[in-house]
C-alpha cells in the first residue's frame, strides 16, 4: 500500500530536448525525474502510500494500490520460503519493494530513476555487511562487493557497445543486481545475469511474434534485469 504514491510521481518520462533558441517551463518536476502535481496542478505531498489529491477530493489517477501490495507480498513469501531464517532473508525484505518500484516505473515510462538506482548498490552493499556479522548467514560479503562491480563493468561495456540496446539506467541498476546476487557466489552472478537476457529475449520475441514489435523497438530492460536477480537469488539462496 506504500508504493502507489512513489510509482506515481517517479513515472515522468525524461523531458525531450528543446528546440534551440528556446527556453520552456519545466512541468512536473520533470528536470528532477518526478511529479510534484498533481493532473489539476495541485502540489503533492509526502511520497508513500495511495495516491490522493485533497484539494481535488479524488483519488481516480495514478496505479492502484492492490496490484503493488499482491506483487510484494507474493515476492516477500518466495523469498522467505527460500532464505528461510538466515540474517540475509531482513535485507531481501527491505529491497524487494524497491525492485517493484524500479520496475513498475521502468514499465511505465521507460526510464529508471537515479534516485532509487544510485542509492541501490550502496544500501545493499550496507546491509548485507551487516548480515555478514551476524551467526548462521550463508553469504560472502567481499564477492557481494566484487559482483557489483563486475555486473556494473559488464553492463557498462554493454551500453558502451551500444547505447540504444542497453540504457544507462540499466547499467546502475546492474550494480545493485550484482551486490545481491554476487552475496551467494560467482555461480549465483552468472545465473542471474543469463536468465535476465533469456526472459527479455523470450519477452522481445513474443512481441515480435504477436506483432506488436519489430527489431527496432526498445523495449525496458530493467524488469527482466530485476526478475533475473530474483531467479538467481532463489537458486542461490535455496542451495546455500
Amino acid at each position: 500500500m506504500l508504493l502507489p504514491r512513489p510509482a506515481h510521481r517517479f513515472s515522468v518520462p525524461l523531458p525531450e530536448p528543446e528546440p534551440e533558441g528556446t527556453q520552456g517551463e519545466t512541468e512536473e518536476g520533470a528536470a528532477y525525474g518526478w511529479r510534484d502535481a498533481c493532473p489539476a496542478g495541485h502540489p503533492i505531498r509526502g511520497w508513500l502510500g495511495p495516491v490522493r489529491c485533497a484539494p481535488c477530493g479524488a483519488t481516480a489517477y495514478g496505479p492502484r494500490p492492490l496490484p503493488f501490495a499482491v506483487v510484494t507480498a507474493l515476492l516477500c513469501a518466495v523469498l522467505a520460503a527460500a532464505t528461510g531464517t538466515r540474517p540475509e532473508l531482513a535485507v531481501w525484505l527491505l529491497l524487494a519493494p524497491v525492485g517493484v518500484l524500479l520496475a513498475a516505473v521502468d514499465l511505465a515510462v521507460q526510464r529508471l530513476p537515479d534516485p532509487l538506482t544510485l542509492p541501490f548498490p550502496v544500501v545493499a552493499l550496507a546491509l548485507l555487511g551487516a548480515a555478514a556479522l551476524l551467526p548462521e548467514h550463508a553469504g560472502d560479503w567481499p564477492t557481494a562487493l566484487l559482483g557489483a562491480a563486475a555486473l556494473g563493468g559488464a553492463y557498462l561495456l554493454l551500453h558502451l557497445l551500444n547505447p540504444s540496446g542497453m540504457a544507462f539506467g540499466d547499467v546502475k541498476l546492474s550494480l545493485g543486481a550484482g551486490a545481491v546476487l554476487g552475496w551467494y557466489g560467482w555461480a549465483t552472478v552468472m545465473l542471474g545475469t543469463l536468465a535476465a537476457f533469456v526472459l527479455g529475449a523470450l519477452y522481445g520475441g513474443a512481441l515480435v511474434l504477436a506483432r506488436r514489435a519489430d527489431r527496432r523497438t526498445v523495449i525496458p530492460f530493467g524488469p527482466f534485469l530485476l526478475a533475473g536477480t530474483l531467479t538467481g537469488l532463489l537458486i542461490g539462496a535455496g542451495a546455500a
